[in-house]
Order: structure tokens, then sequence, then C-alpha cells
């Protein structure tokens, strides 16, 4: 196992930072996402990591050693890239084993780590087949068996189960999960779905324009979301974020100490809130039904706001509702920054 750091970490690409002053850290044998929306820089940042593409500024350490200016063959990593990239005319078997060939490890060694990662991977009957004769979940093992093979400390994946169904992704990303914690590399794994980096993560660096935005625990993001960006990224739904003035007489009375409600933003998630016989006003625009919950959609001071609730709802548009949450999941943030308060 090896850790992997980035120190202030830049990429630019003529006036452009696709990756501005990154810094962190990921400890000896875990996961970590980095999860972000498209051109946030966190598949540069990967690149970066695996030499791919040389960095601008910075450092970065892989084993406690200096690899800023290192090949990718020098850096002790492994990469399953966003396409499968396999070879058509090759096997399964020749196609796990085929960085080996290169680097002319020598045969015996190659079978031992192809029985290996086809016993890891259930490919052991299918080591024969071309990648045509292959589902995208068994293209997807395939491309995983080469990481497994190169026995690296540090495995690196770029948005590896993009291509595949949402049933597929489900079991693929839970797989994923066990054989990390199996092999007990280190893996640092590209996505922009933040359900995936809140199942699958020891912790998550979110990036935003280049930029790290928040790096923590799966809970800490979505229990202290240090800015709106996060507090909107992380959870299905997002979190409702509107001006604390719209909620009207109880602005004054739920502003922070010293603060003026004109100046703050108040964040609640779906989950959190609930109907009630009393409370803040609010109207029905539209229910959505999604078997174990629905999502209320309403208009509540003016602003677009969502009620998660169990089962139906029988509501309908233009309902009048009154809403109510406990202040305890209540979160403060600067309206002008958008920083936690």
């Amino acid at each position: 196992m090896a850790t992997v750091e980035l120190d202030g970490v830049s990429k630019a690409f003529g006036t452009q930072n696709a990756v501005a002053g990154v810094s962190f850290t990921v400890e000896a044998g875990q996961l970590v996402a980095l999860l972000g929306p498209s051109g946030c820089g966190k598949s540069t940042t990967l690149r970066l990591i695996a030499g791919l593409e040389p960095a601008t500024g910075g450092t970065i350490r892989i084993a406690d050693r200096d690899v800023t200016q290192a090949a990718p063959s020098e850096r002790g990593v492994s990469m399953v890239f966003q396409s499968y990239a396999l070879f058509p005319h090759l096997s399964v078997a020749q196609n796990i084993v085929f960085g080996l060939e290169v680097r002319k490890v020598p045969k015996a060694e190659r079978a031992r780590r192809l029985e290996r990662a086809a016993g890891i991977l259930g490919l052991e009957t299918l080591l024969d087949r071309k990648p045509s004769q292959l589902s995208g979940g068994q293209q997807q093992r395939v491309a995983l068996g080469r990481a497994i093979v190169a026995e690296t400390p540090v495995c690196l994946m770029d948005e590896p189960l993009s291509n595949l169904d949402a049933q597929l992704r489900l079991d693929m990303r839970r797989e994923i999960r066990g054989l990390q914690r199996r092999l007990g590399v280190t893996m640092i794994y590209v996505t922009h779905d933040q359900v995936e980096a809140m199942t699958m993560a020891d912790r998550i660096v979110l990036m935003r324009a280049g930029h790290l935005e928040q790096h923590g625990t799966p809970e800490e993001l979505y229990n202290r979301p240090a800015t709106v960006f996060t507090a909107r990224f992380v959870g299905t739904p997002p979190m409702n974020v509107l001006p604390l003035a719209s909620l009207g007489e109880a602005a004054a009375r739920l502003a922070p100490a010293g603060r003026d409600p004109a100046g703050v933003s108040i964040g609640v998630r779906p989950e959190h809130v609930r109907f009630a016989g009393n409370g803040f006003h609010a109207t029905v625009t539209s229910v959505e039904y999604l078997g174990a919950d629905s999502l209320v959609d309403v208009r509540l001071g003016g602003h677009p706001f969502i009620v998660r609730v169990p089962g139906r709802t029988g509501l309908g548009e233009g309902q009048s509702i009154h809403l109510e949450w406990d202040g305890s999941h209540e979160h403060f943030f600067d309206t002008e920054s958008g920083r936690r308060i």
C-alpha cells in the first residue's frame, strides 16, 4: 500500500487553468473519490497523478517519493479508463496480460497473475473469448483484470462505470469496492456521480472549476457542507437553499447571532422537511411519485423548494400546505461568498 500526496498541484493549458493549486492526501489503503461536474478538473488531476500530463506547478508524491517529473511507468500506478480500451483481436487472457508481456514479465509469472485475477473477477470461463463476445460488465472486468495483474500499490480509475446501465453500475460499484478492500490497494476514483462517491469512498475530494471545494468523509460533506455548491451537489435530491429573508418574519429569529438576515441563505435537505398544521406556507407545483417516497415540489417564499416524504401524498398542483423542520437540520451560508456560516 502507498500514500498519494498532492501539494499545490496545477495544470494550465495555455492561459486556462484546468487544475489550480490542488492539495490533498490519500492515505494508504483508502478509496478516495474525485467528484465534480464535467470540466471541473478531476480527470486532469488523475492524469497528473498517473504522469499522463505534466504538472505546471506543485509536487506529487507516491509512497513518499517525489514523482512529479517521473515517467508513468516509474510511478507504481495502474489505471482503468472510461473506455475499456480492449484489443478486439486478442482474447480475454491476452488482453489482461498484454502489459506484462510488454514489460517482459516471465511467462510463469504472467500465468500466475492471470489465474489470480481471473479467479477474483470470475473470468475463468471467459479467457478464450474475444471482447466482442462479452457483455459491457464483462468487458469492464477485463479492464479491471489488467489493473490487478499489474500488482501496483495504487490504482487510478477514470469514470469506469459511465458506459454501463443503471443496474450494472450498482453491481459493479459493489464489486470494485469489495475488490479494493480485498486487494488492499490505494484507489483514486474519478466520477461525476455523487451516489457512486457517497457509497464507495472513504473520503471525497469535491472539485469545482479546477479548485478543491471540500475534502472529507461522505458524512462530512453531507452533514456539514462547507459551501452552497457542496450542499447542492452532494445529496439526491439536492439541498434546498434560499434567501433567509424570503421566510418573512421568521428570518430575524432564525438568523445566526450577529448576522443580518439579508446577507444569509438557509439550507434544509428535502428529507428533513415535514408537513405541518402550522409553519411556513407553501404552494404545491408538482409531485413525483418514486414508489418508496415522493418528491413534492413547492414554492416557498417565492423560491422552488423540495419536500421528500414516504409513499404517496395525495397532494395536487396548486394546493396550499404548511411546512416545518427541526432547527438542528438548518444550514446557514453567507449569501455573497456562498460559504458556510
